[in-house]
């Protein structure tokens, strides 16, 4: 197994920052992985199901304050970190200290860290690349795979024009508002304040680094370093037996239609209530939070294990 990298400089966005999040009253807890602290929201009865909630980028565990309150009505212990570089987790300071694989290893030590078992994974956008290597890595840990909007790219696959302009955008412009970029992928909209939420963890320039590199770091090509392990984590995923749902939403331009991979090649997703979310963009835990946690919730009663 690869080595935790060793990380010298470090920024921590103070705690000041979040003083003022609409509708996120949850107490961050706090998990030490080599040199970085991993913050996260741990809510719920210890020994319930987990369901572990991976946001993608350029978001932190806010994208998802309206499912929480449902999945812990649930009875379910609710985990959602924040990913390295986002959050209230610690941001390394240097480019070249962020990888794909960096992330996986970090996430990898934070989950065996806190030792989650019998775990239902809801994972998106760059939650789904570091979580479904998770998953594919630790199968034991995992009952069930809930997909929205995400995937397992190898580099093989056709690049949509919608995530080009994406990545150029920001590895170039000199105009990165976080707040207002996970707007642009929503249809409902944001108010000022859930747009201030967003940008919270980005108090200056120098915080942002990891979520200008996210873009640049998906496999677009067969010479893609993570191709490889990508492909291993696929050959799980072709025998995996386990219940798989896909929830993904019709007004996503990179991800819509992505679902149907999933469907054809994992035979755990078999005969599961697929959902196509109606008037949702990318980031469906904004505009239809609610309705997905709801499809959780019956995906996991509906799916008991032995």
């Amino acid at each position: 197994m690869y080595k935790l990298p060793i990380i010298h400089d470090i920024l921590r966005t103070p705690e000041e920052c979040f003083a003022d999040l609409p509708d996120f009253p949850w107490t961050p807890r706090y998990t030490q992985v080599a040199e970085l602290r991993i913050a996260c929201i741990d809510e719920g009865p210890r020994d319930a199901p987990v369901v572990l909630l991976m946001h993608g980028e350029p978001a932190w565990s806010f994208l998802y304050r309206k499912m929480i309150p449902i999945l812990l009505a649930a009875g379910l212990r609710v985990v959602a970190p924040d990913l390295v570089g986002f959050g209230r987790s610690d941001k390394p300071a240097r480019s070249r200290d962020y990888s794909y694989l960096n992330h996986v290893l970090w996430m990898r030590a934070w989950l065996e860290q806190l030792d989650l078992q019998h775990i239902t994974l809801f994972c998106q956008d760059w939650g789904s690349l570091i979580g479904l290597r998770l998953a594919a890595e630790m199968p034991g840990r995992f009952d069930r795979i809930v997909l929205a909007n995400g995937g397992l790219p190898t580099g093989m696959e056709k690049v949509p024009r919608a995530f080009r302009i994406w990545r150029a955008f920001a590895r170039y412009s000199p105009w990165f508002p976080i707040g207002r970029i996970v707007q642009a992928g929503c249809v409902h909209g944001l108010s000022p304040r859930e747009r201030a939420a967003y940008d919270a963890p980005f108090p200056t320039r120098r915080y942002t680094r990891a979520a200008r590199l996210f873009p640049g770091f998906v496999p677009t090509s067969p010479r893609d370093p993570e191709r490889t392990r990508n492909e291993q984590a696929w050959a799980v995923f072709r025998t995996w037996q386990k219940p798989f749902l896909t929830l993904f939403s019709n007004r996503d331009p990179i991800t819509r239609g992505g679902h149907r991979i999933w469907h054809q090649r994992v035979p755990g997703a078999q005969g599961q209530p697929h959902a196509v979310t109606r008037n949702a963009g990318h980031f469906l835990q904004e505009d239809k939070g609610p309705e997905v946690a709801a499809a959780i919730v019956v995906f996991i009663e509906s799916t008991p294990l032995p």
